[in-house]
């Protein structure tokens, strides 16, 4: 699985209940993945390709190529 190399985000967990007439019947773990894209940054001057999430990418944490 992807992780982004700058803030260090990847997968997450929590539950899916679902509810049905009999109220809340299932509890099963439900995992969600960050939105991470592989793209072009300036690193110390030099471009380089980094799996970057899409909020540092909107935040300016890192300068796109």
């Amino acid at each position: 699985m992807a992780r982004c190399e700058i803030c260090d985000k990847h997968m997450f967990f929590g539950r899916k209940i679902k509810i049905t007439r009999s109220q809340i019947s299932g509890r099963g773990l439900h995992r969600q993945r960050a939105n991470v894209k592989k793209v072009h940054v300036v690193v110390d001057g030099v471009p380089r390709r980094m799996n970057v999430c899409t909020r540092c990418l909107r935040s300016g944490a890192v300068e796109r190529a």
